[in-house]
């Protein structure tokens, strides 16, 4: 459980669920440039987290009370980061990422895995 916490934290988070649909309106982020340009100069929240994620490649934050620092990287179509979650390490991961209105999902294992739901604000 712990583990599955960590990818939450990691992807930033809320609620784990099986990687989901395409229903519910979200859309697959396909290219870079899309994704910065959905989330620069933007927060990503849920309950506990605020998470900034800027075009050079940082990932800066707060989540359940401790920092989360890191960098990411577009590969193949996927988010690709590398976290810190704390003092803790989190292992590396690319993540399908889809949206809608104001809403950013992203899913763990390169869409097979975790999801975590965040704000756009």
């Amino acid at each position: 459980m712990f583990r599955f916490f960590m990818i939450a934290v990691v992807a930033g988070l809320l609620a784990l669920h099986p990687a989901p649909s395409l229903a519910a309106g979200l859309q697959q982020i396909t290219s870079e440039d899309e994704f910065a340009g959905l989330v620069s100069g933007r927060k990503l929240t849920a309950l506990g987290v605020t998470l900034e994620v800027y075009p050079d490649g940082r990932i800066t934050g707060r989540a359940f009370g401790r920092n989360v620092t890191g960098q990411w990287r577009w590969q193949d179509g996927y988010f690709c980061r590398d976290l810190m979650y704390g003092e803790k390490p989190l292992a590396p991961n690319c993540q399908a990422v889809l949206s809608a209105d104001n809403r950013i999902r992203f899913v763990s294992d390169q869409g097979t895995g975790p999801a975590a739901n965040l704000r756009i604000r």
